[in-house]
């Protein structure tokens, strides 16, 4: 399962280092381009709220089967796809699938891990969820100076096609005795309220601040959200159990890990901009610079799970902050005028107060929920993850997008822009974590 995920995540930010080139290939703009990695973290954070349906309702065996068999068909379509819409819908196509394979294999550890060996658990995990997005440009640059984007798909399904024959051989039936209803309405609510806010920000770079595009959308975005929240909390069999919500510690290591996957996923779009639009360096070059960072990340994802079990969880976030804090002010006031070779070692800065933080964030999110509500908690943890990303990137654009509008023929002082709202969340970031309990998951089952 976890195989299956790291493959499902990585396209969430493979297709980031080919953006330069499917604006040339497509003829489409930044606005219109960013849909290839927001289209797929939006169905991917709308189907992981569903998922928790899907969870109480069918088996382990049948739902991740039946994912990865949906992501498989949309890795198909964008290998064969000749059209900007079709790659576009290919990609929706994989999110549904990815959506769905990320939720089981957190409610499996988080259900059926002993307490102390939570940590260590989840960071196996967190090489599918932490390692993969980063290390995703890296194989992508390397594809692309080869040959096309097409092959972005087309690597990917050998990968699939294992990960299916292996979930059929192997995987067991969980039993299930549940027969939940599922909340068609507040499916539709959220479905709008998402779509509309992420397609308010995304027009920010293109659009007047007070038009129907921007702000009109964004307020409608927002309605229905909270119209979502109120259906949530008169539903008996909510789409999402917004109760999660009473528990203090969900709650700050949630903020913490939104803000942060919002900068992460950012920084992502930052540095192939950087380097290919602006240095006009190869697609290669680009992937090259988030190596360092990325193999590091997946070196020490185990060991910061670990480091989880040991130690307090403030230490882990507030070392984890400082540290990307640094990376980030290095690459805002250094990086955008930098060799790649600084640019890897700020990038590998970044990571590696990433990685210090992410797993146990999310360990301890988690494992501190009553046994009853971990398919809640992981629905709506990994929902806001999503969202994060979505939004995160939304909004890096348009800032540089914006600052390069008004100081034309200077693009370094949009991704500098970029980099500086990154920062700003970290900061924060930091003021939250002042919250953070030193309570250790409880939750088990025998």
């Amino acid at each position: 399962m976890v195989f299956g995920t790291f493959f499902g995540i990585l396209c969430s930010t493979s297709m980031n280092t080919a953006l330069p080139q499917l604006m040339t290939v497509f003829n489409v703009t930044e606005a219109q381009v960013q849909w290839i990695t927001n289209g797929y973290m939006l169905v991917n954070a709308l189907m992981i709220p569903v998922s928790a349906y899907l969870i109480r309702r069918f088996s382990f065996r049948h739902l991740f089967i039946l994912a990865t068999t949906i992501f498989l068909l949309g890795t198909a379509l964008g290998a064969i796809g000749t059209q900007f819409f079709v790659v576009i819908i290919a990609r929706m196509v994989q999110a549904v699938g990815a959506g769905m394979m990320m939720p089981l294999v957190n409610v499996l550890a988080i259900r059926y891990a002993q307490p102390d060996k939570k940590g260590a658990i989840m960071g196996i995990i967190g090489l599918a969820f932490n390692f993969s997005p980063i290390i995703g440009p890296t194989v992508s640059g390397v594809i692309l100076d080869y040959l096309s984007w097409r092959y972005l798909f087309i690597v990917i399904i050998p990968f699939i096609i294992i990960t299916l024959i292996a979930s059929i051989a192997i995987l067991p039936n969980i039993a299930h005795n549940e027969l939940p209803t599922f909340d068609t309405r507040g499916f539709i609510l959220i479905s709008i309220g998402l779509w509309s806010l992420l397609m308010g920000l995304s027009s920010i770079s293109s659009a007047n601040f007070l038009s129907w595009r921007v702000s009109g959308l964004i307020v409608l975005g927002l309605v229905f959200v909270v119209l979502f929240y109120l259906s949530q909390r008169r539903q008996a069999q909510p789409l999402i159990n917004l109760h999660v919500f009473n528990h203090q510690q969900f709650v700050v290591a949630t903020t913490i890990n939104t803000l942060i996957t919002a900068t992460m996923y950012g920084n992502a779009i930052l540095l192939p901009l950087l380097i290919q639009t602006i240095q006009h360096r190869s697609a290669l070059v680009s992937g090259l610079v988030i190596l360092p960072g990325a193999i590091l990340t997946g070196t020490l994802s185990r060991l910061s799970g670990r480091l989880y079990d040991r130690l307090n969880v403030r230490i882990l976030v507030f070392t984890g902050l400082a540290i990307d804090c640094t990376g980030t002010l290095l690459q805002a006031l250094i990086g955008t005028n930098s060799t790649p070779i600084v640019l890897a070692i700020f990038q590998t800065v970044r990571q590696l107060g990433l990685v210090t933080m992410l797993i146990p964030l999310q360990t301890h999110a988690l494992g501190l929920l009553p046994y009853n509500m971990v398919p809640d908690g992981v629905a709506t943890f990994n929902t806001i993850r999503q969202v994060a990303a979505s939004f995160g990137t939304a909004l890096i654009v348009a800032v540089v997008a914006n600052v390069n509008q008004h100081w034309s023929g200077a693009g370094y002082l949009g991704i500098e822009a970029g980099f500086i709202v990154c920062l700003t969340l970290l900061l924060i970031s930091l003021v939250v974590a002042r919250h953070l309990s030193k309570q250790k998951s409880l939750n088990v089952t025998t």
